[in-house]
């Protein structure tokens, strides 16, 4: 029997899983205990969750594998900071950060002075993990595998063959040259400053036209090969004192990536605090297409070298959804695997299995796949229990009703009633969600038959962006008499066109453009939620319903009780955790 344990630390998204003879046991984000989005530190409670899942301890431990290797491209490094004119105060705090992360087992006994590592530590190539955390994990014995993100390992992009338990990098494009960055320098510039803002450019883009294409010739250059390059005179990481990404506290800031060359091109940057304007609509336009132009270039220079039906795609650029939907549109691929935590985080996972087929595959001949996301903590009867006892003077104060629901289908009857009588549901069941996206064990529903219901949602809970869709989870037996594309889509990762006939229909998870970034239910993969899904379709006709995710401006909510402060501090109407089901 032989553990691994792969590990996400010191960058955003800090994250463990750990795998067990080939198989995932359990995997989740520091954040959902920290309670501080894209939390960047050591891992230590996703640790401690991950080894208690397994009901082992860290002496039981074979492999803990880290998906960044400080060897990597040392040749390209070091010839970089010869030539470059970076400054020696920018070398001096990446060699300090390196020096962190490669000291694991230290990490290890400073962070869990409780248990004792025995065994062996691996560095694995950043890109290397983001192939794997596909590609290993994947339902394909054969795939291309493709990795687009901001910088790992001094690379934002590679590509290669999967073949049974198999990875090779074919090719790749190094720093200072990268998607990842060109995106989140115009997400800053047009006055999103947050770390992992992009997907909000992501839903502001169809508002716009597309009028700036001919500007950003300037910051995204294409080659025949694939690859891409930036025009550097835009953009400050590679240049002085760099971009000064760093993780203070657990907090990830990457400092401002655009240069004072860009409002040439684009006119001023608008200030967080000022309105959007059709300018501001038009450059997140702009970039959307010019990434999709970029990244389908890759896609078919791919294709041409493998000739594969299918690919497979992680890095933080694997959650541009929008793109994701248009690959077998614009790409002779037919086939396409995205796991549930396509970014940094996800590189724990293919840490693990590259780590796994590296050491003991061979013997095992074992293939995982990874069919559902729900492989992080639960709440068992007796913890949500005593949180409900804890706060039993607060839901009498707010006026809840408590009830106790035993049996499923009356349980996801009467949810699918709230539902379809207008009110915002708390739904927390199961097994967390592994990855950013809330997949219907910690979610918050509502009706996507309401053209009311996205106002009602961000007066009540969310309080976010107007231009930001919702999601629609559907049942996976209903896509193609819905949407355009028939397809799987567990995880949330891409955006199909929804018929022009059904649009009015479900007008609260139908973008501007007539999308929406779907999630598909299969039974098998989540029966309870299926089950309510389908309980909404007899009473409404409807096989879907919206669903976003269970925080109030937070990460994901990991615990009951957790879920039942977001509950009684916001105006949600109903809470159902578990078989409980609570209404003001």
């Amino acid at each position: 029997m032989t553990y691994i344990l792969g590990l996400n630390a010191y960058h955003a998204d800090a994250a463990a899983c750990l795998v067990k003879d080939g198989e995932l046991v359990a995997a989740v984000e520091e954040e959902r205990f920290r309670r501080i989005k894209h939390w960047g530190g050591f891992p230590s409670e996703s640790i401690r969750y991950c080894l208690a899942e397994a009901g082992i301890e860290l002496a039981d431990v074979a492999h803990v594998a880290v998906n960044t290797d400080n060897r990597a491209q040392r040749w390209r490094k070091l010839a970089f900071v010869l030539t470059s004119g970076i400054s020696p105060a920018y070398v001096a705090r990446r060699l300090r950060a390196r020096a962190q992360r490669a000291d694991v087992k230290g990490e290890l006994e400073k962070h869990l002075p409780d248990q004792e590592f025995r065994g062996s530590v691996h560095a694995v190539e950043h890109h290397l993990c983001h192939l794997a955390s596909a590609f290993f994990v994947s339902p394909y014995a054969k795939a291309a595998a493709v990795s687009v993100d901001g910088f790992g390992d001094f690379s934002s992009a590679a590509w290669g063959l999967g073949e049974g338990g198999k990875l090779s990098i074919e090719g790749g494009v190094f720093f200072p040259h990268s998607l990842g960055v060109f995106y989140e320098a115009i997400t800053q510039f047009i006055g999103f400053p947050h770390y992992g803002d992009e997907y909000k450019v992501m839903g502001l883009a169809p508002y716009g036209e597309a009028r700036f294409l001919e500007p950003m010739k300037n910051l995204v250059r294409l080659k025949n090969d694939g690859r891409f390059e930036l025009g550097l005179r835009y953009f400050r990481h590679a240049a002085g004192e760099g971009a000064n990404y760093e993780v203070k506290d657990g907090i990830p800031s990457g400092g401002r990536l655009w240069s004072d060359a860009l409002p040439s091109l684009l006119g001023a940057a608008r200030d967080p605090a000022a309105p959007l304007e059709d300018r501001h609509r038009d450059i997140a336009r702009s970039a959307q297409v010019t990434y999709e132009d970029a990244f389908f270039n890759l896609m078919q220079a791919v294709h041409r070298r493998c000739g594969l039906e299918a690919v497979v795609l992680a890095g933080g650029c694997a959650y541009n959804s929008v793109a994701n939907g248009k690959i077998f549109e614009r790409t002779p691929f037919k086939k396409v695997y995205i796991q549930s935590a396509g970014g940094d985080a996800g590189g724990a996972i293919g840490a693990a299995f590259a780590t796994w087929h590296k050491v003991e595959g061979d013997r095992m001949h074992r293939r995982f796949v990874m069919e559902h996301a729900y492989w992080g903590p639960s709440a068992s009867p007796r913890d949500v229990a005593a949180a409900l006892g804890a706060r039993q003077v607060d839901f009498d104060a707010a006026g809840c009703t408590i009830e106790q629901i035993g049996d499923e289908q009356a349980l996801c009857r009467r949810t699918a009633a709230a539902i379809a009588d207008g009110k915002v549901i708390g739904w927390f069941q199961g097994r967390l969600e592994w990855g950013p996206r809330a997949l219907g064990n910690r979610s918050i529903l509502g009706d996507p038959r309401r053209a009311d219901m996205k106002d009602i949602l961000n007066l009540k809970i969310k309080r976010r962006e107007s231009f930001r869709p919702f999601a629609p989870s559907i049942l996976r037996e209903a896509v193609k008499d819905w949407f355009e594309t028939d397809g799987d889509v567990p995880f949330m990762m891409q955006v199909f066109k929804i018929r022009s006939g059904k649009r009015r229909e479900i007008p609260a998870v139908t973008h501007v453009d007539g999308s929406g970034r779907l999630q598909t239910v299969g039974r098998s993969a989540n029966r309870r939620y299926w089950t309510l899904i389908s309980a909404f379709r007899d009473l409404t006709g409807v096989p879907i319903v919206l669903n976003t995710s269970f925080n109030e401006n937070e990460p994901v909510v990991c615990r009951p009780e957790e879920a039942i402060d977001c509950f009684l501090r916001t105006r949600m109407d109903v809470l159902v955790l578990g078989d409980t089901f609570i209404s003001r």
